[in-house]
């Protein structure tokens, strides 16, 4: 969540988590993980943005990532936020259209206390 770029009429964010060690609020605590970089796009409109800085607060808290099992890597998974990570493809493509995800990011958001 460092940096917000504008591509085309999305904003890309970016999220990085340093290699470490987990703590007792992992799975595996005292076992060395891999860290991991991440993107993800929302629309570049008001909306979008709104969203962005409650994500950026959700990822302050550190409530973005965790240590886990990902279906993909092993290593670092996302934290039960859904984020849109290509621009096209639908949803089961992680991507847009989608007209329902601003709405489902907030509640996610909502409830983790973040608004």
């Amino acid at each position: 969540m460092s940096t917000c770029l504008r591509v085309a009429t999305s904003s890309r964010t970016r999220g990085h988590v340093n290699n470490g060690w987990q703590t007792e609020k992992h799975p595996k605590p005292g076992i060395y993980f891999t860290g991991s970089r991440r993107s993800a796009y929302l629309p570049y409109n008001k909306e979008g943005k709104d969203v962005l800085k409650l994500l950026k607060k959700a990822f302050d808290q550190k409530l973005i990532f965790t240590v886990g099992t990902s279906r993909t890597t092993g290593k670092v998974t996302w934290n039960d936020i859904h984020h849109k990570t290509a621009i096209e493809g639908g949803p089961e493509r992680y991507g847009y259209p989608d007209p329902d995800y601003l709405s489902r990011v907030r509640e996610e958001l909502k409830a983790k206390d973040i608004v």
